[in-house]
């Protein structure tokens, strides 16, 4: 019997698979659970219509990540910190600033999605920071720590 996964299912394969599986597997466990569809003509063409618009859609999202790593590869932005006597920085600096600094120059990028990959932060320099773009799409940026 043909089936169309539409969740991940273990030993079997992953959401949007088209497999054969015995019938009373597919009948009394899979179907009734909501992981799978029977395949039947309709339902297969329904499926391979809704893979090509996603298809389509992924390639705009893939387009747009790749344009805003682009743009952050350009970018130094500054972020100014407390800082002692010697130089080194009262706290430090946080995925917050770094998030209004690049709201600052134009660039929309939400705090969860920034990683400092420099090692930690305490004086004032340039570091390097990264952001996830999309899904493995990732861009790189500098930013500058300055004295307030």
């Amino acid at each position: 019997m043909e089936i169309i996964l539409k969740k991940e299912v273990a030993n079997l394969g992953h959401a949007d698979d088209v497999v054969k599986v015995k019938a009373g597997y597919a009948l009394n466990y899979l179907i009734p659970q909501g992981f799978a569809i029977l395949a039947t003509e309709s339902a297969k063409k329904q499926h391979a219509e809704t893979l090509r618009q996603r298809a389509h859609k992924e390639a705009k999202f893939v387009a747009d990540a790749e344009a805003l790593a682009a743009k952050l590869s350009e970018v130094l932005v500054k972020v100014s910190a407390k800082v002692s006597e010697n130089g080194k920085i009262y706290g430090s600096v946080t995925t917050a600033q770094l998030s209004e600094a690049l709201a600052a120059a134009g660039i929309e990028v939400d705090k969860k999605d920034i990683t400092i990959t420099s090692p930690e932060v305490k004086e004032l320099g340039q570091y390097d920071a990264e952001v996830k773009c999309y899904k493995s799409i990732k861009g790189a940026f500098k930013f500058e720590v300055t004295a307030e």
